[in-house]
């Protein structure tokens, strides 16, 4: 079982993004995990509306871009920016439902030592810029966290690991020269949305707080173990952020249907025992995961389970 220090968050608005036939990103995803929640006894909590998501979603994504996105729902527009991104009458339901229930894991993770959230919300965030949807993403709901968590809760110092096998362009970019946020990711390269090189550092005052570890197709639990023990975990106990946030995506899976990767079970659950034994080891145990990707719907829900029992320390 999850121990009493881990609390899952979700909200049933999140299953309300309806797309079309075909799109990987689909509602299924989020049912098939809370299904194996409710069977392993595990208690997730609705967050409910949350007074924190305009201000939050403000200080992340520009004006011009959310009157956008609110004229596209009003006309009843079919997608966002790009066809990765569809709507329906629900779309911003769902997604302001992704970041409430983010905002409520946020404030679990900020109110003690040893907290653990996990926020089960889909649409994605990741891809999601300040000024544009991408990805399956609308808002960009780690990096909400992370600013929510800057501005609201006091935190200095925050890190994100971003192990999606997609690159987090829009976490990438958003904090690209902010010195205090430390963003660590690797993912497939040369691959979608090809951005993710390992020359990219960040710019201006934040060079150097972004850590890319570009792998090629076909990599699998080797490749990724080396990246993780050569660059990912020694930056974080340089860095020694207050909060770990992690932007989990389980599409590196060597049965995904996008990934191209062979990342096994026991890839995951090694990166949860790291990473929950670096969180102890430097920020009190405090950590905040987040859904991203990830899309064999059969193997998705195990592969989530696995994962946060290593990070609880259950391996």
């Amino acid at each position: 079982m999850i121990g009493v220090m881990l609390r899952v968050f979700s909200d049933p608005r999140c299953l309300l993004h309806r797309v079309p036939d075909g799109y990987p990103e689909r509602a299924e995803r989020l049912e098939s995990i809370l299904e194996l929640l409710h069977h392993r006894q595990v208690e997730v909590e609705e967050s409910g509306e949350h007074g924190g998501f305009e201000p939050a979603v403000a200080a992340v994504h520009s004006e011009r871009y959310l009157s956008r996105f609110l004229g596209a729902m009003e006309r009843g527009e079919l997608f966002l920016d790009t066809p990765d991104n569809p709507l329906c009458g629900s779309t911003w339901e769902a997604a302001r439902a992704a970041v409430e229930t983010t905002l409520a894991a946020a404030d679990w993770v900020a109110a003690g030592a040893g907290r653990r959230g996990m926020s089960a919300v889909r649409p994605p965030g990741h891809h999601a810029e300040r000024n544009g949807a991408m990805g399956f993403c609308y808002f960009n709901n780690v990096a909400v966290a992370v600013d929510y968590l800057r501005r609201e809760k006091g935190a200095q110092r925050l890190a994100v690991v971003d192990f999606d096998v997609h690159h987090g362009n829009g976490t990438q970019h958003i904090f690209e020269e902010e010195p205090d946020v430390l963003y660590l990711s690797t993912h497939r390269y040369p691959f979608y949305p090809g951005t993710g090189a390992a020359d990219e550092r960040g710019t201006g005052d934040g060079e150097g707080a972004t850590v890319n570890v570009p792998l090629p197709a076909g990599a699998g639990d080797v490749a990724f173990e080396a990246a993780f023990q050569s660059a990912l975990l020694p930056s974080l106990r340089e860095f020694r952020p207050e909060i770990l946030l992690i932007s989990a995506g389980f599409d590196a899976w060597q049965s995904d249907p996008l990934g191209g990767m062979l990342v096994s079970e026991q890839g995951y659950r090694d990166w949860g025992r790291w990473l929950g034994s670096v969180s102890d080891e430097i920020c009190q145990g405090r950590c905040l995961v987040l859904l991203e990707g990830g899309y064999d719907v059969q193997a998705l829900p195990g592969l989530l389970w696995t994962h946060l029992q290593a990070l609880d320390g259950q391996t």
